[in-house]
């Protein structure tokens, strides 16, 4: 069984169930320099409510910066649905967690998939308030049919995992296809496990090496780990340890901690031990280059 991991529009963290509408205190006038810093800072790049001219940003590097803007735009009478999606997003990466789910409830209603796909996961979570499983599937599956990337590459996990229905490994490689489709790195390396493990169809060790390549490209570090275990062990190619030192590197680097034990077995593969009692002393270690 792969590794199953949720994703939403912005973290991982749960809130709390809404509360009637999002009091937003009016302490300044909303202008276009707010929308457009708030669509800036903490718009998600598959969010198709976006504006064409905006790239988006996985992660929020500056926080409270997005929170100004974003409140200040939502105070706006008429406020866009986008900028609720950005104000749930920017929310949740401040921890501020019930009001995250606030503000993506209220862009989620208005039709937002991104918002539907954040508070599925949310509600998924239930880390903090109560969890509701069965409502944040359903709005997983909304924001999965209407062709939301985190909220396929999020049905996809939950039936790998079997959360709010039965196991159907057939249709989690389904769903994890359509969001690798649209550039998910996660999406791939999750399918790239279910291949290389025959997980809901036939193993396929040459198609999840490629599978990782394309997440790797785009800095995946779990999927950098695997075309490193790949190359050491000759799967799907021929072995070539100075290869699989190379992805280990890259991938420790981005903080997988695998790739760092095994780049310390490559480079150290000899071990010494106490002639006396045998106990392990040391090892003998290489430059990889």
């Amino acid at each position: 069984m792969p590794k199953m991991r949720f994703r939403a529009a912005a973290a991982l963290v749960l809130t709390a169930l809404l509360g009637p509408a999002l009091w937003m205190p009016a302490i300044a006038i909303a202008a276009p320099a707010d929308i457009a810093t708030c669509d800036r800072l903490a718009a998600h790049p598959s969010d198709p409510d976006k504006p064409a001219n905006v790239r988006g940003t996985l992660n929020i590097a500056d926080v409270p910066a997005a929170l100004k803007a974003c409140k200040t735009a939502a105070a706006m009478p008429d406020a866009p649905r986008r900028i609720w999606t950005e104000l749930g997003r920017a929310y949740e990466f401040d921890r501020q967690i019930a009001e995250a789910a606030n503000a993506y409830r209220k862009a989620a209603d208005a039709g937002s998939s991104t918002a539907m796909a954040g508070l599925g996961v949310l509600l998924l979570q239930g880390n903090g308030i109560k969890k509701d499983i069965a409502e944040g599937r359903v709005l997983i599956e909304k924001a999965a049919n209407a062709g939301d990337v985190e909220g396929m590459l999020n049905l996809g996990s939950l039936y790998g995992a079997g959360i709010g229905g039965k196991s159907d490994l057939a249709l989690a490689r389904k769903w994890y296809a359509k969001a690798a489709e649209a550039n998910s790195a996660e999406a791939m390396y999750q399918l790239g496990l279910m291949m290389q493990d025959a997980d809901g169809g036939p193993k396929d060790d040459v198609a999840a090496k490629a599978l990782f390549e394309k997440a790797a490209a785009l800095d995946h570090a779990d999927a950098l780990e695997r075309l490193g275990a790949y190359a050491e062990a000759g799967r799907a190619g021929e072995k070539d340890a100075k290869a699989a030192i190379a992805f280990y590197k890259r991938a420790a680097a981005l903080g997988n901690e695998d790739a760092g034990k095994a780049l310390e077995r490559l480079r150290c593969p000899y071990q010494l031990k106490d002639r006396s009692n045998g106990k392990p002393v040391g090892r003998i270690c290489f430059d990889g280059g």
